[in-house]
């Protein structure tokens, strides 16, 4: 099971539907693009931002909950 991702913002909710949208099934591929290159031009902030818009898309495209379910 993955991590449960940090959202700091509604903007990282948005970029990751954004993604779906655009991306479809390739969405986290996505994100994980986009954090790749972030690391590589030494943006850890926005690696980070990425790396849990990623870790959010794989919660949004599974088909059962995930954490605490009451």
């Amino acid at each position: 099971m993955s991590p449960l991702p940090y959202l700091a913002d509604r903007a990282q909710f948005h970029d990751a539907a954004e993604l779906i949208a655009r991306f479809g099934d390739d969405a986290g591929y996505e994100a994980a693009a986009r954090a790749d290159r972030s690391r590589d031009l030494g943006n850890h902030i926005h690696f980070c931002r990425w790396r849990q818009i990623e870790r959010l898309i794989v919660l949004l495209a599974g088909d059962r909950a995930m954490g605490t379910v009451h």
